[in-house]
C-alpha cells in the first residue's frame, strides 16, 4: 500500500513575541546545565541588582515619604534622565548588550521584520537589569501616589512601563547601529574620530556644569527639570508628577513623546538588525583573503602590514603579525579600541579638573581653580594605563574556537601572550602618547610629558601583566554575532567582574609610581619616563613569564573556555 510522502498540512500557528521569550528562557536554561559557575554568577548578578533597585527605590520614594513634593519633579527628570543616559552609553563602553537569542541565526526563517523585531524585543526585555530598573523606578510612583492620588500614581506607573521599553530600544538601536558601522572600513575611521570628539566634549561641559552649581539655587534647577520632562529623556517619568502637580494635561502629551521615540527607535534598529544579518557571516567569519593592489612578495610577505614590517619573519613575527591585522579589522576588537580613545580623553580632564572645579574670568572663560601637581597628574595617568590594559581582559575570548588552530600547532604559552601584547601596544602605545601630549598642553606644563607617559606605560605594563592571568584563568566565549557588543546571558556580569578584579589588582601593583611622585618631588619630572618604562616593561616580561606557564597547562581547558555552546 502506497503511503503518502507528506502529511496534509494543518493549520500553521503565527509566530509571536511570547515564542521568542520561551525561546530565550529555554537557551539560558541549556547554557545553565551543567555550568555551576553559570548558575553562581547568574543569582549573584541577580541580588546585585535587586540591592540597586532597592536603594533606588526608596531613593526615589523620598519627596514622597517626607511629605515635601519642591522636589519630585527635579528627581523625577534627572534620575530618569540618567538612566536611559546609562542605557545608551554602558553597552557600548562596558557591559554590552545580552544577546543569547542571535539575530543573525533568524535570517534564514521566514519571518517578517516585524515578527522579528517585536519578538526580539520582548526577549530583550526578560533580563535582570530590565526587572531592576523596572523595581528602581517604581519609587516614583510612591512619590506620585501621596500628592497626587491613585489617577498620578496610574499615569506614573504607565510610565514607568514606557520609560523602560524606551531604555532597552535605545539600547538595541544604538549598538545594532553601531555594529552595522564599525563593520564598515570606512566609517570605523569617522566613527573614531567622532567618539572621542564627542568624549573630549563631555569633559569641559561637565566642568562648566560644576562651576554652575556651585553658585546656583538647587531652586532654580527645577527649570532644568521642565525642559529635561519635555523630552525623550525625561518625559515617562515626570508624567504622572505633572498630573500630582495639577498639569493633567501634560501628561498624554509626554506619554506621546514617548512612544513616537519608543517606534522611532525600533524603525531604527529595524533596519540596522536586517543590515547585520544579512551581514553577518562576512563581518563575523570574514573572507577568503584578497590580493590588495600594489603588494608584492609571497604569501609570508603579505600577511605583515606595512606597520610591522620590522619584524622577523619566524613564529613571534607571525603572531603579532596576525594580531595586529584582527585589530585593525575584526569588529569587537575594533569597538574597544574605541572605547580605549574614548576613555584616554575622558578621565585625564576628569580627573584633574574635575575636583578643583572652575571659576568664572572676568572675560567669561572658565579656568582651573587650583593647581595640578605632578602626583595628582601621575593619578589620573594610571586610570588611563589600567583601563587600556584591561581590554585584555579576555583577549583569548576574541578567537573563539579558532584557538584550536594554536592547540594544535603548540605555540608555547609566553609565546603567545608575549606576541598578542605587543600586537595590542602597536595601537595603544600611540595613544598614550597622544593623550600625555594632549593633557600637558591643556594643563600648560609641556615638560610634564616625559613623567606622563612614563606613568601611563607602567600602569598599562602592569596591567598586562595582570590580564595576562586574568585571560588565562577567566576567559569566557563570546556570542557568534555581528554586533561586537553582543554578550551571552550571564557574560555581561563576567565583563564586569574581570574588569573591576583587573583593575584593582592593577592599581595595587601601580601604587610605587604614586609613592615615586610623591617622595620624588620636582626630580620624578625628570625620572619619570625612564623609571615607568623599565617598571612596565619589567611587569609585563615578568606577568607573561609567569602566565605563560599557566597557559601551556590549560590550553584544552582555555579552548572549552572561548568555544561558544550551540
Amino acid at each position: 500500500m502506497a503511503v503518502p510522502v507528506t502529511l496534509p498540512a494543518g493549520p500553521v500557528r503565527p509566530v509571536s513575541a511570547r515564542h521568542f521569550v520561551r525561546l530565550k528562557l529555554r537557551v539560558m536554561g541549556n547554557n545553565f546545565h551543567g555550568q555551576g559557575w553559570r548558575v553562581a554568577l547568574f543569582l549573584v548578578g541577580s541580588l546585585v541588582g535587586l540591592w540597586f533597585a532597592v536603594g533606588a527605590f526608596f531613593g526615589l520614594a523620598a519627596p514622597g515619604l517626607v511629605g515635601d513634593d519642591r522636589y519630585a519633579l527635579l528627581v523625577a527628570a534627572f534620575a530618569g534622565g540618567l538612566t536611559v543616559l546609562g542605557w545608551l552609553l554602558l553597552p557600548l563602553v562596558f557591559f554590552g548588550v545580552d544577546e543569547t537569542l542571535d539575530p543573525a541565526r533568524f535570517a534564514l526563517l521566514p519571518l517578517s521584520r516585524r515578527t522579528l523585531v517585536t519578538g526580539l524585543f520582548a526577549a530583550a526585555l526578560v533580563s535582570v537589569p530590565a526587572v531592576a530598573v523596572l523595581l528602581a523606578l517604581s519609587g516614583l510612583v510612591v512619590t506620585a501616589a501621596v500628592f497626587g492620588g491613585w489617577s498620578a500614581a496610574f499615569v506614573t506607573v504607565v510610565g514607568v512601563v514606557c520609560g523602560l521599553l524606551l531604555c532597552v530600544a535605545a539600547a538595541r538601536a544604538v549598538t545594532s547601529a553601531f555594529a552595522t558601522m564599525l563593520r564598515s572600513r570606512r566609517v570605523r575611521d569617522l566613527a573614531a574620530v567622532l567618539l572621542a570628539v564627542l568624549a573630549a566634549l563631555l569633559g569641559p561641559l561637565q566642568l562648566a556644569g560644576l562651576a554652575a552649581l556651585e553658585d546656583t539655587d538647587w531652586d532654580r534647577l527645577v527649570g532644568v527639570a521642565t525642559v529635561i520632562g519635555w523630552t525623550p529623556f525625561g518625559a515617562p517619568w515626570t508624567a504622572g508628577i505633572d498630573v500630582a502637580q495639577g498639569r493633567p494635561w501634560a501628561a498624554p502629551v509626554k506619554l506621546l513623546i514617548t512612544v513616537v521615540t519608543i517606534v522611532a527607535l525600533l524603525a531604527w534598529w529595524s533596519r540596522s538588525l536586517e543590515s547585520a544579518m544579512v551581514g553577518a557571516v562576512g563581518a563575523v567569519g570574514g573572507g577568503p583573503a584578497r590580493a590588495r593592489p600594489g603588494v608584492t612578495g609571497g604569501s609570508v610577505a603579505q600577511l605583515f602590514p606595512r606597520a610591522v614590517g620590522w619584524l622577523h619573519r619566524d613564529r613571534f613575527g607571525a603572531l603579532v603579525a596576525r594580531e595586529a591585522r584582527y585589530w585593525w579589522r575584526d569588529v569587537r576588537r575594533r569597538a574597544n579600541l574605541i572605547t580605549i580613545a574614548v576613555v584616554g580623553l575622558f578621565v585625564p580632564v576628569m580627573v584633574n579638573f574635575g575636583g578643583q572645579g572652575f571659576t568664572l574670568d572676568s572675560d567669561q572663560s572658565f579656568s582651573p581653580a587650583g593647581e595640578s601637581s605632578p602626583v595628582l597628574v601621575s593619578l589620573s595617568m594610571l586610570f588611563v594605563g589600567l583601563l587600556a590594559a584591561v581590554t585584555l581582559a579576555n583577549q583569548f575570548g576574541f578567537d573563539g574556537s579558532a584557538y584550536a588552530a594554536n592547540v594544535v600547532s603548540g605555540v608555547p604559552g609566553r609565546l603567545e601572550l608575549r606576541a598578542r601584547a605587543t600586537a595590542f601596544s602597536l595601537y595603544v602605545l600611540p595613544l598614550l602618547a597622544m593623550v600625555a601630549v594632549v593633557i600637558a598642553l591643556v594643563l600648560g606644563e609641556p615638560t610634564w610629558v616625559g613623567f606622563m607617559a612614563g606613568a601611563l606605560v607602567a600602569t598599562y605594563g602592569a596591567g598586562l601583566a595582570v590580564n595576562s592571568f586574568v585571560s588565562v584563568l577567566g576567559a569566557y566565549a563570546l556570542p557568534e554575532t555581528s554586533n561586537p557588543f553582543a554578550m551571552n546571558s550571564g557574560a555581561g556580569l563576567v565583563k564586569g567582574l574581570l574588569t573591576i578584579l583587573a583593575m584593582i589588582v592593577t592599581g595595587v601593583l601601580a601604587v610605587p609610581m604614586v609613592l615615586a611622585a610623591g617622595l620624588l618631588g620636582d626630580t620624578w619630572v625628570w625620572l619619570g619616563l625612564p623609571l615607568g618604562v623599565a617598571y612596565g616593561v619589567g611587569a609585563l616580561l615578568l606577568g607573561t613569564y609567569l602566565a605563560g606557564d599557566v597557559l601551556d597547562r590549560r590550553q584544552p581547558e582555555l579552548l572549552a573556555m572561548v568555544t561558544p555552546r550551540r
